[in-house]
């Protein structure tokens, strides 16, 4: 879908948080399926051998390991930036942009590359780049501008009259 940024309006700041936090749930539930699956593959690596001594279980290694406390960290931090990039590429919308009619997208309409989701997620601050579209007269997040993207609002659909 190829929708240009003359026809429709960018998202102000409250329409990106209430997307921002719905994000936020489905956001949280692939961590526990992330964490959890790594639990399952260290539980069975214990199982056919694999020690964790010094620590207490499993969570504690993946919590207080030198190593694989980062590794882990890193780990969760793929699956954050692959939920975000994917959705963001591949439809220009996640879930809780779809609920909210936004979406993410080059000036021409076309979806962001790869490299701009990248870019996006460096400079997002956690979300709190959205701050800026306070200030900004075009609505823009400080993310917008450096992967130079916008973020739209796209018209309600039409619903055809049955008669």
């Amino acid at each position: 879908m190829q929708t240009s940024s003359i026809a429709c309006p960018t998202a102000g700041f409250f329409r990106r948080l209430a997307a921002w936090l719905y994000d936020l749930l489905v956001v949280a539930a692939l961590l526990m399926l992330a964490g959890g699956g790594m639990m399952a593959i260290l539980a069975l690596a214990q199982v056919l051998g694999m020690s964790v001594a010094p620590y207490q279980d499993i969570s504690d290694f993946l919590t207080h390991h030198p190593i694989v406390n980062p590794l882990y960290t890193a780990y969760l931090a793929c699956v954050i930036g692959g939920f975000y990039g994917y959705f963001w590429c591949k439809a220009g919308q996640t879930l809780g942009m779809r609920a909210w009619r936004l979406r993410l997208q080059n000036t021409d309409g076309s979806n962001i590359r790869p490299t701009q989701a990248i870019i996006r997620l460096a400079t997002a601050c956690f979300g709190l780049g959205n701050l800026v579209v306070i200030f900004d007269i075009n609505n823009r997040a400080f993310q917008d501008h450096f992967a130079e993207c916008d973020m739209i609002v796209l018209p309600k659909p039409v619903k055809n009259k049955k008669d």
